[in-house]
């Protein structure tokens, strides 16, 4: 019901954005790229982080990739990703939907300024086949977000 309380989320917060679902899997950066009709790096991906011990959710573009070097700078100690049994029971989203809204209990947001390179990202919404279209900005106002610099971006090649 992931994508329920996702819609909750924005009814209450931001009755003005809609969750859009697709007929096909958005489960990957790539395939979610392609079943909303943008480039990669407009996927707004969330990753499930244990820093310390303390979960985190690090939002950042489609395209970047995390820095662990960065991570220890911004939070003190080396990511661990969560195994992928963790992260349902945890955020209430499922691998692949996982996204800043409507979380199972509230946990620290982070957005990565690579998501500051588009007017309009694309973050998943709670399933694998939801998705909403919002700006970096309001994206991290709804969800309390702070802004970080914790990935590399891509060479331009």
């Amino acid at each position: 019901m992931s994508i329920e309380s996702v819609r909750a989320f924005f009814a209450e917060k931001a009755p003005e954005i809609t969750v859009i679902e697709s007929e096909v899997s958005s489960a990957t950066v790539a395939l979610a790229a392609e079943a909303y009709g943008v480039e990669p790096g407009r996927i707004a991906k969330t990753l499930s982080l244990r820093v310390g011990e303390r979960v985190v959710l690090i939002v950042a573009s489609g395209t970047a990739r995390m820095d662990n070097k960065k991570v220890k700078a911004a939070f003190g100690v080396k990511p661990k990703m969560l195994g992928l049994d963790e992260v349902a029971d945890i955020t209430g989203h499922e691998v692949g939907g996982v996204c800043p809204f409507g979380l199972k209990s509230p946990l620290p947001v982070y957005c990565d300024v690579s998501l500051k390179a588009f007017d309009v990202v694309v973050p998943a919404a709670g399933s694998t086949h939801s998705a909403v279209r919002i700006t970096p900005e309001r994206m991290a106002e709804l969800t309390g977000a702070e802004w970080v610099d914790v990935c590399q971006t891509p060479d331009p090649a």
